[in-house]
């Protein structure tokens, strides 16, 4: 979830109007409020199975939350509808035009994001697969820069670097020459194995990315009240750390404090 929701540029969280905010409504908003999503618009789901009185509160609780996580709570769109509608092809008002609504407000209220096509190309590697015949191919999303069919590239990580040559691009069964930053994509890499490439590696650019073993890091430890810790932690704990498509255990080592506390800040 932490790696799919790390990629998103804007998200749509959808609210059931029978149900109204659920704890893991506060959980999700919270996840994207760490990673850098601030762009919300939000769905407000089965209008049909609820009065008008139940959802016009849900969106008040709504934008509550909305504002008590720290984003535009009384900005932010909220569209009412239902999904078993639109499928069904019934009550257009609150079926295919509340859908065609919420498309709206994503493209009006989620900006285009500003991609960076200068860089050097780098990908973290989401998926590998066997092609028989053809070769291996890595899937994930262009973090940054143009990757072009033909393009050297290593991958780093786990204590390996492997090279290798970019023989094929294709995205959503599109062939492509060349893909962009932002892009979901699959490429077809020459001379490896599938088992040679692993989730969590890095694809790159030869001589641009290097692997550390040591980080050094400022870090929030989240609160009991925001879905984090209950108790203070002290140097030498031994914690898992996710980082884009990749998750490993590693001993936190805390330079300048006795313990750490749920609530603060740290380095």
């Amino acid at each position: 979830m932490i790696t799919g929701a790390a990629q998103m540029d804007g998200a749509i969280m959808v609210v059931a109007a029978t149900d109204g905010v659920m704890p893991q409504t506060r959980e999700h908003l919270l996840l994207a409020k760490q990673i850098g999503v601030h762009h919300i618009v939000v769905f407000i789901n089965k209008v049909d199975a609820a009065d008008k009185e139940m959802v016009e509160l849900v969106e008040m609780e709504i934008r509550e939350l909305l504002t008590e996580m720290g984003f535009d709570g009384e900005n932010i769109p909220i569209i009412a509808g239902s999904a078993l509608c639109a499928l069904e092809g019934k009550s257009p008002e609150i079926g295919s035009e509340a859908i065609l609504k919420l498309l709206k407000e994503v493209d009006a209220y989620i900006p285009t994001p500003v991609r960076d096509l200068d860089k050097p190309f780098l990908l973290p590697v989401e998926h590998t697969y066997s092609i028989p015949g053809r070769g291996t191919v890595v899937t994930g999303r262009l973090e940054r820069g143009i990757l072009k069919k033909g393009a050297e590239c290593e991958f780093v990580g786990y204590n390996k670097v492997l090279k290798s040559t970019v023989t094929g691009v294709e995205m959503f069964h599109q062939i492509l020459d060349e893909a962009h930053a932002g892009d979901q994509l699959g490429a077809l890499v020459r001379g490896l194995k599938r088992d040679d490439v692993k989730r969590g590696m890095i694809m790159a650019k030869p001589g641009t990315v290097k692997s550390h073993d040591n980080v050094e890091t400022q870090v929030y430890v989240l609160s009991k009240e925001e879905g984090g810790r209950t108790k203070p932690f002290t140097s030498f704990i031994q914690l898992q750390m996710f980082c884009r498509t990749w998750d490993c255990p590693v001993q936190v080592v805390v330079p300048d404090k006795e313990m750490v506390m749920p609530g603060e800040d740290s380095k």
